[in-house]
């Protein structure tokens, strides 16, 4: 599929999902979340990809939120359908099998902080700017964004920020736990080029158990999720990955077991 609202590049096992609307800052119309919808169905499917990384094109903006022209022409019947088709895709990236890492410089506001909140891991430049100012539109956030946030930053941050509208600076975001790391923006490609690797370089099974313990066990019960870890760690204890690790750690641990 030729994309006209994404790039997608790949550096070894890593593949980089950007969202090319700098004229509109990389706004969520209905085009883009359907070939994001399409992008990330190809990544789960391709085995020679490892970890996926999002970004937005342009300095000003990760994604700066639904494209407002967009939206308010639409009817109740087709924000409804809108909002499900976002939330449907935000949802295949949460349970992906596979991490994906938010790369966010500059504003990530409304649907742009939702589908950052829906990768495993966000790492953000000092200049980042995220927030939640649907209010301000006469709406709410439409994408799981009242969610993910509840379950991210508690229930006090989810309400100030959904009911005032404003955004947090990088910091506070961090504070919050809606950013993991927060970097100078010079260093911000860098820094996610080296976590990347870093996941690349992994056991994949490992990695997808890890993701369905905590995204699927943790929205159950503790002994439901009790039950997911146990499952993926006994899948995890028959891979070649675990077989390797497992032996290299023996090999390194020798000298202290003999002496020498």
């Amino acid at each position: 599929m030729e994309f006209q609202n994404l790039l997608i590049n790949n550096r070894g096992a890593v593949r980089t999902i950007t969202i090319n609307r700098p004229s509109k800052l990389n706004a969520l119309n209905h085009e883009t979340i359907s070939e994001l919808q399409v992008a990330f169905d190809q990544a789960r499917e391709d085995g020679s990809v490892r970890v996926v990384v999002l970004a937005g094109s342009g300095e000003k903006a990760f994604v700066a939120g639904a494209d407002i022209a967009e939206l308010s022409a639409l009817s109740a019947v087709d924000a409804h359908r809108f909002s499900r088709a976002g939330q449907r895709m935000m949802r295949t990236i949460e349970l992906l099998g596979k991490p994906v890492i938010a790369r966010i410089q500059g504003f990530a506001l409304g649907g742009g902080l939702e589908i950052a909140m829906s990768c495993h891991l966000r790492i953000g430049s000092e200049q980042a700017r995220l927030g939640l100012p649907e209010i301000t539109l006469g709406l709410l956030p439409g994408f799981g964004g009242t969610q993910r946030m509840l379950r991210l930053a508690g229930r006090a941050a989810t309400l100030e920020l959904c009911l005032l509208g404003a955004p947090v600076d990088a910091q506070r975001a961090y504070q919050l736990g809606l950013l993991g790391r927060v970097v100078a923006s010079d260093s911000l490609d860098q820094e996610v080029d080296s976590v990347a690797d870093q996941l690349a370089a992994s056991a994949p099974h490992a990695l997808a158990g890890i993701l369905d313990a905590v995204l699927v066990g943790g929205e159950g019960s503790s002994a439901e999720g009790m039950d997911y870890e146990s499952k993926a760690f006994a899948v995890c204890t028959t891979t070649a990955d675990m077989r390797e690790g497992t032996s290299a750690f023996l090999e390194r641990r020798k000298p202290h077991f003999t002496g020498a």
